[in-house]
């Protein structure tokens, strides 16, 4: 090619089309990530929507065979567990609420 600016277009024009292959490879690309997270997303929220129904159907279950037969679905050792639990922990929330009350009135 004795022509510089015949030469500078044919180099131009393999620069386009090069350039356009890489480009529709990584579009290519990306767009099929894309469509492989929307589907893991997509079955994932379905599973998360099962398991949830599952679990409040159990509960529900539960909660009607407790009433049919005893009124209360818990026996006596793990309601005392239970209650102390939940008593242990109001009394550190008290505490914690003290302690913030204090700390914030020092500091104003």
């Amino acid at each position: 090619m004795s022509n510089p600016l015949l030469q500078a277009f044919f180099v131009g024009r393999a620069l386009a089309e090069v350039a356009n292959e890489r480009l529709e490879v990584v579009l290519t690309d990306a767009l099929s990530e894309i469509g492989k997270f929307d589907a893991e997303a997509r079955e994932q929220l379905r599973q998360f929507t099962e398991e949830v129904i599952e679990r409040a159907n159990r509960a529900a279950n539960a909660a009607q065979a407790g009433q049919t037969t005893t009124g209360s679905s818990q026996t006596g050792a793990d309601g005392v567990d239970l209650q102390a639990t939940i008593d242990e922990l109001r009394a550190e929330i008290a505490l914690l609420r003290n302690e913030l009350q204090r700390y914030r009135s020092s500091s104003v």
